[in-house]
């Protein structure tokens, strides 16, 4: 049962491209060059109200600077949106880049410290590149359209990609690796990417299930309610974190939970931080995000990985497809829902044995053997 699952039952019990601009530092205070890149960040499952007293320095934001080359802001006309992604490129021009895709809530900082792993256990040959999806993290919008249907997300996604690699026939090999909501958007964006040329390793899907996330819909609200509505300060949003043990190691706190949250409107009663994209806002997409994941993720026409933080009760259409041989799948024990934060070496090590397995298979488009892909 997949910890996302379990969490909504126990609240209802109780170097980039030489075209695209480098990111130029924001005028409100939260500047974000990579000098000084901002730490921050599934519907990841908050667990119960804690007692949080003052600043406490073993909670303090950490720099994302160490754990990626480059931060850059990618204007995409056409979505009217300017996407901040996060990126180390492969050290060679024919390397692999694994492209991350958060889940809801957080951003592409929940795969900063997988992105150091991947660089230093590949010597540099893997590239990583992770995004914040509109209404996450430092993504802007230059429209008031708040969408956040499958739709939209997929397409999004499919767009930047374009932009950040306009040339499918130079662009590196793409590992799509999506957690939760974003899982969903991977897997359907990858028939997007392959019909437009570009060359497409694998697709990842972390922590989610349709069947195991649609039965956890109707409990969501009553697990939001055990969710604080903001914090009087970062540190105290990174402490809340780790002592629910939605995200169970500090470091990964520190770096990726400053980007969940912002600053309140001046003047507005309550917190003085709150979420920059309140879960229960999203409500209205989550039906959208999950339904017809599974046949989609079966589907896929390239290599397809399962990671799950504890043994879940496949629906049918994955258990016949497990049976069957059709995708490859791993569980990382001791982890939560956000698996990539909790133990990064170990989704490291599974990310890379599965792209080194699969990667020298593909010749230009066409796949000769794959474990997975069949």
């Amino acid at each position: 049962m997949s910890s996302l699952y379990r969490s909504a039952i126990s609240a209802r019990l109780a170097k980039l491209p030489a075209e695209l601009p480098p990111y130029v530092e924001e005028e409100d205070g939260e500047g974000d060059s990579l000098g000084d890149l901002p730490p921050g960040g599934g519907m990841g499952p908050p667990a119960m109200q804690v007692h949080l007293a003052g600043l406490n320095p073993a909670y303090a934001p950490i720099s994302a600077e160490s754990y990626f080359a480059d931060a850059a802001e990618v204007s995409v006309p056409g979505r009217e949106l300017n996407f901040r992604i996060y990126y180390t490129p492969p050290k060679f021009a024919d390397g692999a880049v694994m492209v991350c895709h958060h889940g809801a809530g957080y951003s592409g900082l929940s795969f900063a410290l997988f992105a150091r792993e991947v660089t230093d256990m590949t010597k540099g040959e893997c590239g990583v590149l992770a995004i914040d999806a509109r209404r996450h993290g430092k993504t802007t919008s230059s429209s008031d359209d708040n969408d956040l249907s499958i739709e939209a997300l997929v397409q999004d996604f499919v767009e930047l990609m374009c932009t950040v690699f306009p040339d499918p026939k130079a662009a590196p090999t793409l590992l799509l690796i999506g957690h939760s909501m974003g899982g969903s958007v991977v897997v359907r964006a990858s028939s997007r990417l392959l019909e437009r040329k570009y060359n497409l390793v694998g697709v990842a899907i972390l922590d989610i299930v349709e069947g195991s996330a649609l039965e956890a819909l109707p409990h969501m609200n009553s697990l939001l309610n055990a969710r604080p509505e903001g914090f009087d300060s970062v540190e105290e949003a990174i402490e809340w974190h780790l002592k629910t043990k939605t995200i169970q190691n500090v470091e990964s706190a520190r770096v990726s939970i400053p980007a969940a949250v912002c600053e309140a409107p001046e003047g507005s009663r309550g917190p003085k931080y709150i979420w920059r994209t309140p879960l229960r806002s999203t409500a209205p997409y989550w039906q959208d995000w999950f339904t017809g994941l599974s046949s989609s993720f079966l589907a896929v026409r390239s290599a397809r990985l399962l990671v799950l933080a504890g043994t879940d009760r496949l629906d049918k259409p994955l258990m016949i497809g497990q049976m069957q041989g059709k995708f490859q799948m791993e569980v990382i024990p001791g982890v939560g829902h956000m698996l990539q934060e909790d133990d990064p070496r170990r989704f490291a090590e599974i990310m890379v044995a599965f792209l080194r397995r699969n990667e020298r298979v593909i010749v230009g488009n066409t796949r000769l053997l794959a474990v997975g892909a069949s």
